[in-house]
């Protein structure tokens, strides 16, 4: 069973401000995230931020510019501590507030604390300078780095009593992640590319004659650029169709968060493919009247009716 909003408010005032810090960090980190998770009872809200606060430092020291031997010893105490709160020996006075706001949310929920083991994995990864020369290479590291997210958000969420086909929930919200990280990699496409990082695989960039990679705002010389971003933005289309159909099994305040955030990214797909240069130019991001529109989308259940609607006439 789901806590109540009493039970969170109820909370001793060492988690209570471990979460306050987790929720800190979420909305000065991740905006779009933050923005979906506001529409979640408090407790899941809390328990989101405090996912959200740890894959950050895994991602922070993946993404910083110590030694690549310096930053794998630091993944491994962030392990140390991920071992910590699995084994239930975090208590309410530790003094790191992610461990201790982490520790308590997998109390309260079913989290499988091992896709933060993957997501350790997929930084790894970036840490030792890993390319990916084909699509499933790549979708490899996207499910270690965002379908393991997407697994890990479900163990919050649950799903709806009685929903049709739950079992195949998390396949679901693992794909979802997927094409949340292929939209990602798209938008990210030249400040990847000056960290020294290419995730596109290397046989769509040869295909289209990007080999060369982005080093300004210019594709390379004789590239198809555009048809490079159109083909990924296909597939992200599809990765997007079939990861909604974990919105139809979700409560509605879940579904509403997953559709938000979904919602916010998918219209960041369409900004790309309508102008695929921006993406050297600049990152790419949506105002906050269209968040707001996606979110109220998303809170009136239309996209997961929409879904539902669609599953239904695929089975009939």
């Amino acid at each position: 069973m789901s806590p109540t909003v009493e039970d969170s408010i109820s909370l001793p005032a060492p988690v209570l401000a471990a979460y306050s810090y987790c929720e800190t960090v979420t909305g000065s980190e991740a905006r779009n995230f933050a923005y979906g998770i506001r529409l979640l009872p408090v407790a899941e809200r809390r328990a989101m931020s405090a996912l959200y606060a740890f894959s950050r430092r895994v991602d922070d020291i993946g993404d910083g510019t110590l030694a690549p031997e310096v930053k794998a010893d630091r993944l491994g105490v962030t392990r140390d501590i991920l071992d910590r709160v699995r084994d239930g020996k975090v208590d309410e006075d530790d003094t790191d507030p992610v461990a201790v706001a982490l520790a308590d949310a997998a109390r309260r929920f079913p989290i499988p604390l091992g896709g933060l083991d993957e997501l350790i994995d997929g930084v790894l990864m970036d840490v030792k300078g890993a390319t990916y020369e084909t699509w499933d290479d790549l979708k490899l590291y996207c499910r270690c780095v965002a379908g393991a997210i997407g697994r890990l958000s479900l163990g919050i969420f649950g799903t709806a009593p009685g929903a049709p086909q739950a079992e195949r929930a998390p396949e679901h919200a693992d794909t979802l992640g997927l094409a949340l990280q292929l939209t990602n990699i798209l938008r990210d496409l030249r400040e990847d590319a000056a960290n020294g990082r290419t995730y596109l695989p290397a046989d769509d960039l040869a295909k289209f004659g990007c080999s060369d990679g982005f080093d300004g705002p210019r594709p390379p010389a004789g590239s198809d650029f555009a048809g490079l971003v159109h083909f990924e933005v296909r597939r992200a289309r599809a990765l997007f169709a079939e990861g909604y159909r974990l919105l139809p099994l979700l409560d509605r305040r879940s579904g509403a968060c997953v559709a938000a955030m979904a919602g916010i990214y998918r219209r960041l797909l369409d900004r790309i493919e309508r102008d695929p240069l921006a993406v050297l130019r600049g990152r790419v991001s949506l105002p906050g009247h269209e968040k707001a529109y996606v979110a109220v989308r998303g809170l009136s259940g239309f996209d997961a009716r929409q879904i539902g609607r669609q599953a239904g006439r695929r089975r009939s």
